[in-house]
């Protein structure tokens, strides 16, 4: 007899408790509820957008294979899913509810955290991702001193030396994490404390929503009542007057209240075109605290951590080659353990350097260094075993000469610099490195040791 759907789906959740922790299970899959399969879509239900976003960032590449081997017979399969919108405002489209709250916040009769209804001060939903803390926020010298002053707000609310405080930074170096951890410690210490997380696009809608219902007092009041508000992605309002004017005078409020306000940005203050002056001027009055790309150190950290926590054992050159290609964000390796787990599982393999290539390879551009003139006359001087000086005498040692035209060869080759750029550097003539360019070229025909040389100082460079 056919399997119904409903059969089906507990054998996709079968496959999928397999292959991922209880734990991961537990918080992920076990609240999902299937609500149907038709024409190739399926429907899930969930609580949040929030927990929508997790599934398809960290748990697609496990999902897809398996939906499509089971309800798609190897055709793929259209996700669908619906989450509850606020019930007593259903026009504004706009929730402030679905995030899970934090494990040490006791647990509250349920109410809507919505802008529009006069609210207690016990009934806010704060917004606060659980997973996001310091106890698992990794550290190293490029995040070192915002941490610093996150967990000095964290630990003294009270002291408001640092208000406003305004992290900045590139995407996925960790802003979001930082600033919501202290928000959870806040709430850990005192449960009673109204604290709330929102995007800067959320803020947006919900303030259209208000000017469109004519509640724009009520939504301001709302905002007036927090505690401590952590605004992300506060770039996202600028060329946006209408809502600059209004948190203008939100921001003054909870400032001239000693309100703490922690705002995030991919830019620091003085590149936001488009912002009011008024509020640059305020950004600037607590603290501005960058977070820098990680460095080695920190990629290290983080890969083996979310290992550790997705309960997948990474061979140390797997670690170093990941840590050493994936420069730019932490969010990028953690979706790269996602993808090893994940091929590793389905393919039944361990995980090795060649799968680790195979993954960067399709998940990501690989950072590949610059190669630039001073990077080609350090290593053809380390092959050649002698100074880099040495290279800019007129000294016409067969040993120096033939470095000094590697080095004319190489930057034209990979540096695409011409020649007189070349001679300028080298304080020779044009036609001084043309001869040179043509010399290797003509010698690499016919000397295999010359081969040999330009193929390990390349292979160095690249």
């Amino acid at each position: 007899m056919e399997k119904s759907h409903q059969q089906l789906w507990e054998d996709c959740l079968a496959i999928i408790r397999d292959n991922i922790s209880p734990e991961q299970f537990d918080a992920w899959f076990r609240p999902v509820t299937f609500l149907g399969f038709k024409d190739g879509a399926l429907t899930l239900h969930v609580d949040s957008p929030y927990f929508m976003e997790h599934l398809e960032v960290h748990y697609l590449s496990i999902m897809e294979p398996v939906f499509r081997r089971i309800f798609g017979k190897g055709e793929k399969v259209k996700l669908f899913y619906s989450f509850n919108q606020i019930g007593n405002q259903p026009s504004t489209k706009v929730t402030l509810g679905g995030a899970m709250p934090s494990s040490a916040i006791p647990p509250k009769a349920p109410a809507p955290a919505s802008p529009f209804q006069p609210q207690p001060r016990e009934a806010i939903d704060s917004q606060l991702n659980p997973r996001y803390t310091f106890e698992n926020y990794c550290g190293s010298g490029s995040n070192k001193i915002a941490r610093s002053i996150g967990e000095a707000i964290a630990d003294d609310p009270h002291c408001k030396t640092f208000n406003p405080l305004f992290v900045f930074g590139p995407t996925g170096v960790g802003k979001t994490h930082l600033i919501q951890a202290i928000g959870i410690r806040i709430k850990e210490r005192d449960p009673r404390s109204r604290v709330l997380y929102v995007t800067a696009r959320l803020f947006e809608s919900q303030y259209t929503a208000a000017v469109r219902n004519n509640k724009i007092n009520e939504f301001i009041n709302f905002y007036q009542s927090i505690d401590v508000l952590i605004l992300d992605d506060i770039q996202d309002l600028m060329r946006k007057p209408g809502t600059q004017n209004t948190f203008f005078h939100i921001f003054n409020h909870l400032h001239q209240n000693q309100k703490q306000i922690i705002l995030s940005s991919d830019v620091c203050p003085p590149q936001m075109e488009g912002m009011e002056e008024r509020l640059l001027s305020r950004f600037k009055w607590g603290m501005t605290a960058e977070l820098e790309r990680p460095d080695l150190e920190l990629r290290k950290d983080v890969l083996t951590q979310k290992a550790e926590q997705d309960g997948l054992s990474i061979p140390h050159d797997v670690l170093e080659f990941i840590a050493s290609k994936v420069t730019d964000s932490v969010r990028e390796l953690e979706g790269i353990v996602v993808s090893l787990m994940a091929h590793a599982t389905v393919l039944g393999v361990d995980v090795t350097l060649d799968l680790a290539r195979n993954v960067l390879a399709n998940a990501i551009k690989i950072n590949r260094p610059v190669v630039n003139f001073e990077m080609v006359t350090q290593e053809v001087c380390n092959y050649f075993k002698i100074d880099v000086d040495q290279i800019y005498t007129k000294s016409r040692k067969r040993e120096i000469s033939d470095a000094r035209q590697m080095v004319m060869y190489l930057a034209k080759k990979h540096v695409k610099m011409p020649l007189t750029a070349i001679g300028t550097r080298l304080s020779r003539g044009h036609a001084t490195v043309l001869h040179g360019c043509k010399n290797i070229e003509e010698r690499l025909s016919v000397e295999k040791p010359l081969q040999e040389a330009i193929a390990a100082i390349e292979q160095s460079l690249n």
